[in-house]
């Protein structure tokens, strides 16, 4: 059975730049109703501004826990 979460990020540019020049680098943070999140941080190149990721996004990942989309909301 697939799920998804709902996420609040604020990831400065300098920051998401560290993890993604390393490709096995993984952002850890807390889904709005608690659980912790790891998913990988080259999802997020799509949403990357000159001042890094602000909003709020919901991920869907499949039955084994592997990603399978973000939207931002």
């Amino acid at each position: 059975m697939a799920f998804a979460v709902v996420v609040d990020l604020y990831i400065s540019a300098e920051e998401y730049l560290k993890w993604y020049s390393h490709s096995a680098q993984d952002v850890y943070t807390t889904a709005r109703d608690g659980r912790s999140v790891r998913f990988p941080a080259k999802i997020l190149q799509r949403f990357v501004t000159r001042e890094g990721i602000k909003g709020s996004f919901l991920i869907t990942f499949d039955e084994t826990h592997k990603f399978q989309d973000i939207v931002r909301l």
